[in-house]
């Protein structure tokens, strides 16, 4: 068994910022085929599907649906705000590479 993506109390607060002013929708990781190293990760505000893992605290929800889910086992959801910009980062220990941008990975 994988042990499911965790998400950090930071994630789930920048999360809680974003929703203050809208609908409270959950936030959305995937991974789909494509960007510079093969994979790239999805991250936008969306539903819950049915057959999603849903990640909750404070109210706040990170959903993954069951195709991502084996590429992100182990991975680690967080927001980072630097120089280059705030967004959210996943940390992926089944990545064998990643490209400069952080947003697409090989395995």
């Amino acid at each position: 068994m994988n042990l499911p993506p965790k998400v950090t109390d930071r994630a789930f607060a920048r999360l809680a910022e974003i929703n203050e002013n809208g609908a409270g929708r959950p936030l959305r990781v995937a991974v789909a085929g494509g960007g510079c190293s093969g994979f790239q990760y999805e991250i936008r505000l969306d539903d819950v599907a049915e057959d999603d893992l849903v990640l909750e605290s404070g109210g706040q929800k990170v959903v993954v649906d069951p195709v991502s889910l084996p590429y992100l086992a182990g991975a680690v959801i967080d927001f980072t705000d630097e120089l280059i910009g705030a967004r959210f980062v996943i940390d992926n220990p089944n990545a064998s590479s990643s490209c400069g941008c952080g947003t697409s990975f090989s395995m």
